[in-house]
């Protein structure tokens, strides 16, 4: 009888043993929690720059094509709102990163209305906000804009930094009359009359003629302020300090996707309009080929991700002459240098 009951047992505990082998070796669908190595994947949520557009497509193509997964994160991508949008939200713990301007970073903490935030890559090595309209209205040069009427989203950094490129570009900021809109529905509200102009990248050139079925008209800030960075991606001060490899590891899967976009942009568009129902992928497509240069810079070998100390001190001394910033504001408080990928 004991033998019997010891044979059993043998058999209970091989099978137990041969079952557990097979779900870890496996791999499947419905093992949502676990990556590839059949480890759990940290839950993260990480929010796009502006709305869902083809320049924020790259998230989308971490995600699907396996990038997030393989550095261990189940990622969850929400559209953001801005930088006056995506500060407060990280800094809160809604989500974990998001891209941000780095010259609205630099406004909004060295105006006091955010803190507890740290850069941690470059998406754009150059700025991409730009004053946005149709032909028909009346604005080809900066000068035009004074009796305009202009949208978009309150805590952007197109019209936090407008009173800057104003001053430097020769207008009179107190002659343009802004008004609030939303990051999605900007463009319709150029195509509807509305409004003379709106704030928007220059990568959303393609998207505002698909919506409005006109030509568009931009106005680069980096016209008059070429050593500004676009895009920064950003985390909370609290997170890069208990968990500084955790950022290193998602800011290298979130520039895989960022590289393979660059280089398969029809395809990405592709995964964004599977993902995004509303997603125009041609414009989607030529929003990311025009954002090409924006990223890695005519040339100039930058790798992806980095951030120049002295040219950041550089924009910021901009900001300071513009009197848009206070005095004594250094790169070092806005990026932490030790978790920039390095040139």
């Amino acid at each position: 009888m004991r033998t019997i009951r010891f044979a059993r047992t043998v058999a209970a505990v091989a099978l137990t043993a041969a079952l557990a082998l097979v779900a870890g070796c496996g791999g499947s669908d419905s093992d949502a929690g676990a990556g590839g190595d059949g480890k759990s994947l940290k839950k993260v949520t990480y929010l796009t720059s502006f709305g869902n557009f083809g320049r924020d497509s790259y998230a989308w193509v971490a995600k699907d094509k396996g990038f997030f997964e393989d550095a261990g994160f189940d990622v969850e991508i929400k559209p953001g709102q801005g930088t006056g949008g995506v500060i407060p939200a990280v800094v809160s713990g809604q989500a974990q990163f998001g891209p941000i301007d780095l010259t609205g970073g630099l406004l909004h903490m060295g105006s006091g209305q955010a803190k507890d935030f740290v850069a941690v890559a470059a998406i754009q090595q150059r700025t991409m906000a730009a004053i946005a309209t149709t032909e028909g209205n009346g604005i080809a040069t900066p000068k035009d804009l004074e009796g305009k009427r202009l949208a978009d989203t309150p805590g952007s950094v197109v019209r936090n930094l407008f009173p800057t490129y104003a001053r430097l570009a020769g207008v009179n900021a107190d002659k343009v009359t802004w008004v609030n809109g939303e990051a999605q529905t900007l463009m319709g509200t150029l195509a509807g009359g509305s409004v003379d102009g709106i704030g928007q990248f220059v990568v959303g050139k393609p998207t505002i003629e698909a919506v409005t079925k006109k030509k568009a008209v931009l106005l680069p800030y980096s016209d008059v302020m070429p050593d500004l960075y676009g895009n920064v991606l950003i985390t909370s001060k609290k997170i890069a300090e208990q968990d500084p490899e955790m950022v290193k590891r998602f800011t290298n899967a979130l520039l895989k996707g960022l590289e393979y976009s660059l280089a398969h942009s029809k395809e990405a568009a592709e995964i964004l309009e599977r993902n995004v129902d509303a997603t125009n992928p041609t414009a989607a497509a030529a929003e990311l080929e025009l954002m090409a240069e924006y990223v890695t810079p005519g040339g100039s070998g930058t790798a992806l991700g980095t951030l120049d100390s002295a040219r950041v001190a550089r924009s910021i001394a901009i900001l300071e002459r513009a009197g848009a910033l206070r005095q004594g504001m250094t790169p070092a408080q806005i990026i932490d240098f030790d978790l920039v990928p390095k040139a």
